[in-house]
């Protein structure tokens, strides 16, 4: 078995959540983190990679690097 394997992940569409964090100051105050949760589909477009085997397909995929189109998120072809 090679540890370095070209592979392709087809284009899926899949939900999930995104947090954002803000830095605000009002005028007198102490900066404060503001928190904003939502919730979205986002695409991933086809890809092709060459990457140290799997061990766990659906956990270590969701930590691969992908470009998201924020602006289209489920439509996006990047």
């Amino acid at each position: 078995m090679a540890l370095f394997e070209e592979h392709r992940h087809d284009a899926e569409v899949h939900r999930h959540e995104h947090t954002h964090v803000t830095h605000y100051l009002g005028h007198g105050q102490e900066w404060m983190h503001m928190t904003a949760v939502h919730e979205h589909e986002h695409n991933h477009a086809p890809l092709v990679h060459v990457h140290p085997a799997h061990e766990n397909v659906p956990k270590e995929h969701q930590r691969e690097a992908h470009i998201h189109d924020h602006e289209h998120p489920a439509t996006s072809t990047v």
